[in-house]
């Protein structure tokens, strides 16, 4: 879900110009264009450099040797790439149209590794095989409209566990499969509800803990025995307060369980759960923060495990034994994410990103502290040196409570009140953390715009109190932050309340269109992707294996009076307030946000003779993925932008 809380970093990838005829770009044959002006070859002349950034993510290590797979791009899509040493090569595996989002080696000899695939962003990912020797692909699952994820590997490597909706589309069961021969498949556990995921296996491969996920507030742990398929509750389902499991990963001995929980506290913390006993010790209650991850070392002794504090992933390492954190790493300044170990109980894999390098791969020796850099990402030949960092502020709004963001500011060669661009995340469960802005930055250094990524009430990183009180009908308070959010920015000597645009993604682009109608009179305009225009008809629609999960947070709406909340304070129930210029973009194939939320906002805004700009790309879902749509949509914004905030 990351690339939704950056919804419009558009692009960290590297992407050439379109073909250019009679001076304007043409938009790629999969691009829907209704009200966009024709875009000028010379405006993508300009901005093409700062769409030439590209990114790495670490997949794996290598069982035996000292290698990794990565995913970047080096055409379209994402792809997965090999890396034998560090700053190596980059030799491309994979080569598809679509992106590939995940791959993990055997871990008994690493002569194939599995990865995971969706077309044309609907997000029915497959689960394939690749073989290194002949780099044969074979397809695993059924290929069908079925959801699969990836699932976590048997410590003897023979078996994965994985969940899937292919039993009737709507619940995610629990399947066991040997890749090696996938005649070797079967249900291990038959379930009800989309938020089921196979998380890890007993050291003797015996047992399997899965989780039950009901709402970012709720969720639950099972003991699953592999043979019998009976399951046991590991974890409190009957206390007054609900109670968040995150990431489970079984002591090396077998007696105990690591967990990150909510369990009397605000935040996520690191446990071990006793399985004798059920008791729960806390390992990090000194850190008043998420722990968003961790990893367990192979040989037991070390866990490392990220922070989220105040929005910056750092890393600390845990002694397992003394249960007291070791000596810190010195690190690379950056926020840090993607944690594994290597086999060898040595070396530790991240991504590492800030607002001055993209996303790139690293990984440290523990022992001996040494960071060594994997990856080097291009960044098109742009100083990044110059970029500007994120400063946190924070405001009061209506109730008093403090809500914080993250804001970017022009280099200071521009000088007077600067235009805001208010870039809200999606989620809500999410949360804007700080890294590279890839695009965006255009905006900053040579339009001269500032930039605030909000976490209004609903983000996560704050607590669990805080990610509640948008739920139900306290969703329009969130807008109300937006709005109290327009009054800080009025009291600022050195931005523009006169020229403020409000963007965001998913639920970020439903708080667009919300801000849209009602703050119309205080904003100049506003650029939606994939937004919700009505919870209504968005839960109706939504695929069924997500939706009684959306219901927990935003309202049932079978429920009459909820549903009378939900049409009533719809965007879309509200648009004949929007009378400035509004972008719309959408996904033809998105199956959280179906396209018929964004065409029916078009349609009723339209009717109020603004202007209405509208792209839908029929090869895209959840966001674009493919560089010549990212290009295309990076070039109308540039030009909305210009149009619609700058003049």
């Amino acid at each position: 879900m990351r690339y939704l809380i950056r919804a419009l970093v558009f692009c960290l990838l590297a992407v050439p110009l379109l073909v250019a005829q009679s001076n304007v770009v043409q938009p790629g044959n999969s691009l829907v264009v209704e009200g966009i002006p024709a875009i000028p070859a010379a405006l993508a002349e300009t901005v093409a450099r700062y769409s030439d950034f590209r990114a790495a993510g670490f997949q794996d290590w290598h069982p035996v040797k000292r290698e990794m797979l990565i995913s970047t791009r080096f055409a379209e899509t994402n792809q997965i790439h090999r890396v034998s040493t560090p700053g190596g090569t980059r030799y491309q595996l994979t080569f598809f149209p679509d992106r590939v989002t995940g791959a993990r080696y055997s871990p008994a000899a690493g002569d194939y590794f599995l990865f995971s695939k969706d077309v044309g962003g609907g997000e029915w990912f497959q689960i394939y095989r690749y073989d290194v020797s002949t780099g044969a692909i074979t397809l695993l699952t059924d290929g069908g409209r079925s959801q699969n994820d990836l699932g976590v590997w048997s410590n003897s490597g023979s078996l994965t566990a994985y969940s899937s909706t292919r039993r009737n589309g709507n619940d995610r069961d629990i399947w066991i499969m040997n890749p090696a021969d996938p005649k070797e498949h079967r249900l291990l556990l038959e379930v009800s509800g989309g938020g089921w995921s196979a998380r890890c296996w007993s050291p003797d491969d015996k047992q399997l803990v899965v989780g039950e996920s009901i709402s970012v507030n709720e969720s639950h742990l099972w003991l699953v025995d592999i043979t019998t398929g009976q399951k046991k509750r590991l974890t409190p389902g009957d206390g007054a307060e609900k109670v968040a499991y995150g990431s489970a990963e079984f002591s090396k001995d077998g007696k105990g369980l690591y967990v990150t929980t909510d369990k009397d506290s605000e935040f996520q913390r690191l446990a071990y759960i006793d399985l004798a006993t059920g008791t729960h010790n806390y390992l990090t209650s000194h850190i008043h923060w998420d722990v968003d991850e961790f990893d367990l070392s192979h040989d037991g002794k070390t866990i490392a495990l990220i922070a989220n504090e105040d929005g910056i992933g750092v890393l600390h390492l845990l002694d397992t034994a003394a249960r007291k954190e070791k000596q810190a790493i010195k690190m690379p300044a950056g926020s840090i994410h993607g944690l594994k170990w290597h086999r060898n109980s040595r070396d530790l894999a991240f991504h590492l990103s800030s607002a001055r390098a993209s996303d790139d791969v690293y990984a440290v020796d523990v022992r001996i502290g040494k960071v060594e850099r994997w990856t080097f990402s291009e960044t098109g030949g742009i100083n990044t040196e110059q970029f500007s960092e994120a400063r946190l502020m924070r405001w009061k709004s209506f109730d008093g409570r403090e809500i914080s963001a993250f804001i970017y500011q022009p280099p200071a060669r521009f000088t007077g009140k600067r235009p805001v661009i208010i870039n809200i995340h999606g989620g809500p469960e999410s949360q804007f953390t700080p890294g590279f802005l890839g695009r965006n930055n255009y905006y900053l250094n040579e339009l001269g715009v500032t930039i605030i990524f909000p976490n209004v009430r609903g983000s996560t990183g704050y607590g669990k109190t805080f990610v509640k009180l948008d739920n139900g009908m306290k969703r329009m308070d969130s807008v109300r932050d937006i709005e109290t959010l327009l009054d800080w920015i009025q009291t600022q000597p050195n931005l523009d309340p006169g020229r403020v645009m409000v963007t965001g993604g998913s639920y970020g682009g439903f708080m667009t269109l919300a801000v849209a109608t009602k703050a119309n009179e205080r904003i100049r305009c506003a650029l939606d992707v994939v937004g919700i225009s009505n919870f209504v008809t968005f839960l109706q629609n939504t695929e069924a294996y997500r939706r009684n999960l959306r219901r927990v947070e935003y309202g049932d709406e079978r429920d009459p009076e909820m549903r009378a909340y939900l049409e009533r304070t719809a965007p879309l129930k509200n648009a004949r307030n929007i009378t400035k210029p509004l972008f719309v973009v959408q996904g033809y194939n998105d199956p959280r946000v179906p396209y018929t939320e964004s065409e029916q906002m078009v349609a009723t805004v339209r009717q109020n003779g603004s202007p209405v700009w509208y792209l839908m790309a029929r090869d895209e879902g959840h966001g674009f993925a493919k560089k010549k749509n990212q290009d295309f949509l990076f070039y109308a914004t540039v030009q909305f932008v210009q149009e619609f905030l700058l003049k």
